[in-house]
Formats: C-alpha cells, structure tokens, sequence
C-alpha cells in the first residue's frame, strides 16, 4: 500500500482517467434498453406517416355539417367503414357531397374527407338519439352503410392527425448521448428504427471477500455474518445502468481469490471487491493483488495499487487493472457503510464512465443542517455523513452516527452529508453539501 495520503478527488480523477468508455455495437431495440446513443438519430418517415382520425366517428366535408343541431341534424349517406390498417375507403372512393365514411381512430382520412365528428355527435346510424359509442362492425356490418345524423358542425381539419404533426423526415429524433429508455424505444420503433448503435451496458463482476460471511438464508456459524455488501453493490450496479453479477462470498484465502477473480473476468468490464483492503493480517484482497499485473505489459504496468485516502468512511482503498485486457479493478473497503460510500464515489462514476455519459455524478445540494448538537469530523479528512434531505425545507437531518457499520442507518439515508477536510465541527443551521442518493 503507498504511503501517500490521497485526497477524494485525486482518487477519483486517478480513476476518471483510465477508465475508458466502451466500444460502441449495434444492438436490437429491446438489448439497447438502458445503453446510450453514439450517434444522431435522424427520421426517415413522417409520423404519423398519413392524415387519420384521432376519434371514432364519422369523416364528413365541412359544408355538409354545416349548421347541423341536435334538432336540425345533417343527414348524410354512409359510403363505408375506415378502420386502422386500411388505405381508406373501398375501391378507393372519395367522400362526395352528401355522403359520409364511418372511420376509427388511427385509420387514414379517406379522400374528399375534410374533418372527423366523433360518434357521440352523431346517432350512429341508429336513427335515434346521440349515440355513446360505435356499434362493433362484426354485430353490425350494416352501420357501414344507410344515414348517420349529425348533430354538430365541425371546423376543417377538427380531430385530424396531420401526417408530420409528430415528426417530419430530416428531424432530429434523438440526440447523440442520450439514454435510451423506454420511450425512446417507441419513438425509435415508430419510425421504423429495428436497431440502434449504443455503447453497452457495463458488465460489473461484485465479489465480496471474508471467511466470517455466511450467505442470507443459511445458518449463521459461531463468529460469523451474512453477506450484505454484494447484494448492496450488485443492486447499486443496476441502478446505476449496468448488468451485475453477484459472486457468493470468497474465504480468507489469496490464491481462491485470485483465481476467482481471474474466472471472472471473461464477463467482466469491471470487477469491484469489497473487504480485505485494509491492514490486518487476513486481508486477503492486499495480498492476492498488489502484485498481480495486467498479464501482457512489459513495463510492469498495470496491477492494483492499496492506497489511503483521506476521507471518513473509506479510507482504505484499491484500483488498478487486471488480466490480459486490462480490467479495472476496484478494490472497496469491507465494513458496509465504507463499501457503499465508496461505490457512490467512485464506482459510480467509473459505471457511467464505461457508458459514455457526459455527467458522471451525482446531483449535488446546498442545505442546512437540522440537528440538535454539533457534528464533529477529524481535522484533514472529509467525512459523508448519512442523512435524509428536504427538498422543500432546504434542510437536511443526520441518521445514525458515524460507524462505519450502522447499515440501519444506511438504509433509511437519502443523501450523504459532505464535512470538507477543514471542518471540525459543523453546527446546527450551517450550510453544508449534500449528494443525493435518490
């Protein structure tokens, strides 16, 4: 381990600057879920790509409805049914004077057509009253034929989708970086896009380290705990947008981890441990990496350096590269509090970096502390503090203490409360940062 003390920032900008955004692939819609765009995505056809109804009723011309009234209806000739999918009318014929086409939303306005009424405004053919709605074609093929009454007039182009309305052929649909997410998929779908060039989602390997962890679900052992920290960081991976993978709880032994990580990294764009960084003589994680490299450098390049950091929790921390195509690897503190800390600080960042998004961090605030006495923080470390925000207050509210340990806490946090380095006591009503986690 260096003897170098680092600060939080020059850690992470270590980490900022090795770590590579992934090749970019063409990928199915459906797989670019969760990726980000590397290109411009411009339209190609018009949407909606043609004039249609967005009502259930009846396309009529203008003058024909003029005036019309409950008590003074239009009485037009039906010609014909509509339906989406269609091309429009039968044989390709015109809605003339007088004549009217019964049409459903979504289908393409029909030739002659100059507005859709809506069926409510009309007796549906019945020869009665307004109607509620349309009689289904498969119980009443003859409402496609005979006289419709109107009972309102209609203004030109009144509830019709103009074809381009949405988009036109030469726009820009969907910058360059942006994340594509579910309506990004419909747009994409809806103008004819099947596939889509993306950087993938990282695959983030989470091994945790330690002979005393016992998976949840088993019985615990004399000495022993569950295993909290890969479920915490796998779930955290996600979240963030990667595809994780949990690896069951490695033993206090150098060469089953190392060889466990080494059969990771086949799936593997970044492994991140946690446990055994520190200094005790069963910190494994030290021992099976510090001299490992990246397998192929001739310079000795690569490999994992143990450094202190001045920060509180998370002092002791790991990074570099393995294997043959330089994996980087990070190395997080055991204690739980410590481990997802440094995942938000730093792992964080490196999974959004692998993604190709501009902004790697997380969104920041000024609030005041709401406390009943003085927060207190070692001289020369910066210390994150749980703690739940009011947004609407400005405020935010410490939860538990500063243990490294109080995952209760942890779980009822929202933000983390930031001490800088020269600050030894925080009183009640100052100003400090705060990084929301949610």
């Amino acid at each position: 381990m260096s003897s170098t003390i680092w600060s939080v920032d020059e850690h992470l900008d270590d980490i900022l600057a090795a770590v590579r955004p992934l090749e970019p692939i063409e990928l199915q819609l459906p797989d670019a879920q969760g990726c980000v765009l590397v290109e411009d995505v411009v339209v190609e056809v018009a949407l909606p790509p043609f004039d249609n109804s967005s009502m259930d009723g009846y396309a009529v011309r203008i003058s024909d409805v003029e005036g019309a009234t409950e008590e003074f209806p239009a009485v037009l000739t039906v010609i014909g049914d509509v339906a989406a999918g269609d091309g429009g009318l039968a044989d390709g014929r015109s809605v003339g004077p007088g004549e009217a086409a019964r049409i459903m939303t979504g289908a393409p306005l029909p030739a002659g057509a100059e507005a859709v009424v809506p069926v409510e405004w009309t007796d549906g053919g019945t020869g009665g009253g307004p109607a509620a709605a349309m009689r289904a074609h498969s119980e009443s093929p003859e409402g496609a034929s005979g006289e419709v009454r109107i009972h309102r007039s209609v203004k030109p182009r009144a509830h019709v989708r103009a074809r381009g309305s949405d988009v036109q052929p030469g726009d820009l649909a969907l910058r360059a970086g942006s994340v594509v997410g579910p309506p990004q998929i419909g747009l994409l779908a809806a103008i004819g896009r099947s596939t889509v060039r993306v950087r993938p989602r990282p695959r983030v390997v989470v091994l945790s380290t330690g002979s005393e962890l016992a998976q949840p679900g088993e019985e615990l052992g004399a000495g022993q705990i569950y295993d909290s920290n890969s479920f915490a960081l796998t779930a955290a991976a996600r979240d963030a947008g990667a595809i994780a993978y949990r690896v069951p709880a490695v033993a206090d032994d150098a060469e089953t981890l190392r060889a466990t990580i080494e059969d990771q990294l086949i799936r593997a764009d970044i492994v991140v441990t946690t446990g055994g960084v520190s200094v005790g003589a069963y910190d494994v994680v030290k021992e099976a990496l510090s001299s490992v490299g990246d397998g192929d450098d001739e310079d000795g390049a690569g490999g994992v350096d143990f450094r202190k950091l001045a920060m509180q929790p998370g002092k002791p921390q790991g990074f570099g590269s393995i294997g043959p195509d330089h994996t980087p690897l990070m190395a997080l503190p055991g204690n739980p509090v410590s481990s997802y800390v440094s995942f938000e600080l730093f792992v964080r960042p490196a999974i959004l970096t692998l993604m190709g998004l501009p902004d790697v961090h997380r969104p920041r605030a000024q609030a005041v502390l709401s406390t009943d006495e003085a927060l207190s923080s070692p001289s020369g470390k910066r210390q994150f503090l749980r703690g739940t925000y009011d947004a609407e207050a400005g405020t935010v509210t410490p939860v538990g203490g500063p243990g490294s340990h109080l995952i209760a806490a942890l779980a009822q946090a929202d933000a983390l409360i930031v001490l800088p380095e020269d600050v030894t006591s925080a009183e009640p009503g100052t100003r400090t940062e705060v990084i929301l986690l949610r």
